[in-house]
Parts: C-alpha cells; sequence; structure tokens
C-alpha cells in the first residue's frame, strides 16, 4: 500500500489589526500628507464615519497624535491637527539626526552582509515608490532602510527614542520625498551602504547626520 503523506501544516491567519491602529495609521496620512492641514478641526464623530468606525478607536488614536504632538487639543473645546512650530521640528530633527549617528556607529561592527543587503533592497524600493509618486511607500521603505542599522545595534532606548520623535518628522519627509530632493536622499542612502562596507564608521556617521541634517 502506499504510504499516507504527512498532513500538511496549516497556514497560521494574519494576526487582526486593532481598529485603533487603524485610525491612527488612517488620520497619520492623512496630516502628513497634508489632506488634514494644520489647523484643521477634528471631530471624532465626523472622523469615524470617514473611516467607517466606531468613536472609541478614533479617539484612541487621536490620543496617541496627541502624545505625539500632531494633534493638539483641548478638553471640552477643540481638537486640531497641530501646526508646523519650527522650533519643536528643529528640537526632533535634531534628536532623531542624532540617534541615527550613534545607531550607524554602534551597528558597524555588528554589520553582516545580510544587513547590508537588506538596507540595499530598501533603498530600491525607496527609489521604485518615488519614481512611481507613492510617498506613503517612500516613507515605509526609508524606515526600513533605517531601521537595519538599528536594529543591528541593539539599542533599545535609542530606537525608542526614534519612535517617539520620529512621527514629529513626517511631515517634513512627505514634502522632501515628493520632490526631486528624493533622489539625493537615495544617493546618501548608497553612500551611508557603502561606508558601512568599508568599515569607515567616521564616514558613516557623517552621512548618516548629514541625510537627517537634509530634511531641515
Amino acid at each position: 500500500m502506499p504510504s499516507e503523506e504527512p498532513a500538511s501544516a496549516p497556514v497560521p491567519e494574519p494576526p487582526r489589526r486593532l481598529l485603533r491602529d487603524v485610525a491612527y495609521e488612517a488620520l497619520l496620512a492623512a496630516i502628513v500628507s497634508g489632506d488634514l492641514a494644520p489647523g484643521a478641526k477634528l471631530s471624532d464623530v465626523e472622523l469615524a464615519a470617514r473611516l467607517g468606525l466606531s468613536r472609541a478607536p478614533v479617539r484612541d488614536a487621536l490620543a496617541r497624535l496627541a502624545t505625539e504632538r500632531l494633534v493638539v487639543s483641548k478638553p471640552q473645546s477643540y481638537t486640531r491637527v497641530a501646526p508646523l512650530v519650527a522650533e519643536e521640528i528643529r528640537g526632533a530633527l535634531a534628536v532623531v539626526g542624532a540617534m541615527h549617528t550613534l545607531a550607524v556607529r554602534e551597528a558597524l561592527p555588528r554589520l553582516k552582509p545580510d544587513h547590508l543587503a537588506r538596507m540595499r533592497t530598501a533603498n530600491a524600493e525607496f527609489v521604485r515608490a518615488v519614481e512611481a509618486g507613492d510617498i506613503a511607500a517612500a516613507i515605509g521603505a526609508d524606515d526600513a532602510f533605517h531601521a537595519v542599522p538599528i536594529a543591528a545595534g541593539g539599542n533599545q532606548p535609542l530606537a525608542d527614542t526614534v519612535a517617539r520623535y520620529t512621527p514629529l518628522l513626517r511631515r517634513l519627509e512627505h514634502q522632501r520625498f515628493s520632490g526631486t530632493a528624493a533622489r539625493a536622499s537615495a544617493a546618501r542612502h548608497e553612500a551611508l551602504i557603502a561606508a558601512c562596507e568599508a568599515g569607515d564608521a567616521d564616514r558613516a556617521a557623517e552621512i548618516s547626520y548629514e541625510i537627517w541634517a537634509e530634511l531641515e
């Protein structure tokens, strides 16, 4: 008799996304793109109807955006998209840039060929997204690129700091990646990969600093 083939393992279902995360991502994208402009009033009732959600996840999303300083609110008075405050943005940019520069220095002795390959793949996706005019995908690919040295370095407080202040810079990234300056970012990425591959910590740190300084 023919032997029975072992039953294949069931394919696990992807985890369900929380509605508050769905609401957050949608509202963040609208704020970053300017669809919800600085100063725009935000009504949880109207936003819930717009997103096809209940008010609870929308309120949770607005609270999270407020902690990230993309939304400002006064209880029983108003909730609005936060204005672009130059000093606040410069402060966040200085912190995020410094953290990424430190991440590169800490990661460089630990970077393997696989890390560099992932950075190249992310940059190629970044270029494709920019050429297609898909700014959201370009921002995602840029995040993936810079996440490699952060993960390789293994400094969790550094990673937490980057996650805390990066949302304030999303509108700057959207503006930069919408124009011809995005090609300069791709070139900087390639230069950073080359410096890391050569083991040149000083040059890699210098390029990382320049990448973030150019956002201003």
